[in-house]
């Protein structure tokens, strides 16, 4: 059987290939993990069409399946598959994943996935219900819920982590409410910068400094802040540059060397506003960084001029 599964958020590609693994009985010892960008094709597909001699069946997971993306994989590499996809060993259990929000439909070996497979998209559009789950056994209303995702962001494995550690704390009383949230939860800055840079951008001063003096508030540092946003406003660019360039998520957060959630965030945002804008606040950024460590100004003083400007 073969099964290829796609989508940015790795959480939910681990929970359906969880699922694939108990619904045919396979165990660790009978599970191979390759890598696309690693492994050759053909040692994956002569794993593949080897018969398993100590067990009904076998499993076969290939992580960073791109072959199955527009201009990746070479027509050797498509020959060299495509027979497999359509008469498989029916003792191997072969699962593709693929870390990008879409895949080429007009390619023979996607056709032949769907055909004689199983193709099946992990989309986050539903992320409410995801976080949901997340509580299952625990009373937990809508608007906490909301109230938890927004905090925490749309990473589904900070998600996890949080929702746990709430469990947890509530292990006794099985109900969760707002104030546990608000108490336990960590916020994810990447949330918050960029809902400060919008504010910043869309010249909404009120609003800016009420959040700057919140993340005071909270610890954060002035100096720090400035080189957060810097990193963000960069971010956003060179996301922006890339995107137009054809690369995916996941093959941004790849090149970047960062994680996919924070390019996620940077591109809807990114996407508001023109190149130039973005390069004028790394500019001004930059000029604040360089007044603050030649001691012409004070860091606090500094980003909150910035704000009042917009």
């Amino acid at each position: 059987m073969n099964y290829l599964l796609y989508g940015e958020e790795n959480y939910q590609l681990e929970k359906e290939l969880d699922k694939i693994i108990k619904k045919h009985g396979l165990d660790s010892i009978n599970i191979v993990r390759y890598d696309y960008t690693i492994d050759s094709l053909s040692k994956i597909i002569e794993d593949a069409e080897t018969v398993s001699f100590f067990t009904d069946s076998k499993g076969i997971i290939v992580d960073n399946a791109i072959l199955f993306n527009r201009g990746k994989g070479t027509e050797e590499e498509v020959n060299r598959i495509l027979p497999y996809l359509k008469s498989p060993n029916p003792s191997t259990i072969l699962v593709f994943l693929n870390h990008n929000a879409s895949v080429d439909s007009t390619k023979k070996i996607t056709k032949a996935i769907k055909e004689f497979g199983v193709l099946k998209e992990l989309s986050t559009s539903n992320l409410l219900s995801e976080v949901e789950e997340l509580f299952e056994g625990y009373k937990i209303e809508k608007v906490s819920l909301r109230l938890f995702q927004e905090r925490v962001g749309e990473d589904l494995s900070i998600l996890k982590e949080e929702a746990e550690k709430l469990k947890l704390y509530k292990y006794e009383e099985k109900t969760i409410t707002k104030e546990d949230i608000l108490s336990l939860t960590t916020v994810t800055i990447d949330t918050d910068i960029f809902k400060f840079i919008d504010s910043i951008i869309q010249k909404e001063k009120g609003k800016a400094l009420t959040m700057y003096q919140e993340m005071i508030k909270d610890g954060e540092e002035p100096i720090k802040m400035i080189a957060l946003l810097a990193s963000k406003f960069r971010l956003m660019y060179q996301a922006m540059e890339l995107t137009r360039l054809g690369l995916s998520q996941q093959d941004i957060a790849s090149t970047l060397g960062v994680h996919i959630y924070p390019v996620k965030l940077a591109i809807q945002t990114g996407l508001k506003y023109k190149t130039s804008i973005l390069l004028s606040y790394m500019k001004k950024l930059a000029e604040l960084d360089i007044q603050i460590k030649t001691g012409k100004i004070e860091p606090v003083l500094a980003l909150e001029l910035l704000l009042l400007e917009v």
